[in-house]
């Protein structure tokens, strides 16, 4: 099963009310480490020194500063096509927090709005 299949069954299998996401990521041929590298940039991944683990990928569901679920599915896709093979673990997921957003001043009909957006 190839990167970003795994990480599909990851997400998956996360309730609805997750907001943080946090994987770590070993390729199996350390001589592609700079190809791998390239191909992450474009989910931001936190490369490790001195560890096992190759990087580290934070996630954001809805909100959040991390990488949105697209962005490290289309970077995990990209590996896969490079053929750079892997194992991702999870880390930590964090559920239940809520985006803080300042309100005051604004009309109530907005304000219900942002509610019926942000409930769904």
């Amino acid at each position: 099963m190839g990167l970003a299949q795994t990480f599909t069954e990851v997400v998956d299998s996360l309730t609805d009310d997750w907001t943080d996401l946090e994987l770590d990521l070993r390729i199996f041929d350390e001589s592609r480490y700079i190809d791998a590298a390239t191909y992450l940039v474009t989910c931001n991944a936190q490369p490790y020194s001195r560890h096992d683990w190759h990087w580290r990928l934070l996630v954001a569901h809805r909100f959040g500063h991390a990488a949105a679920v697209p962005a490290v599915h289309t970077a995990l896709t990209l590996l896969d096509d490079a053929e750079i093979e892997g194992e991702l673990v999870v880390r930590e997921v964090r559920v239940g927090r809520v985006e803080v957003t300042q309100m005051w001043g604004r009309p109530e009909s907005m304000k219900e709005q942002f509610r019926q957006i942000r409930s769904q």
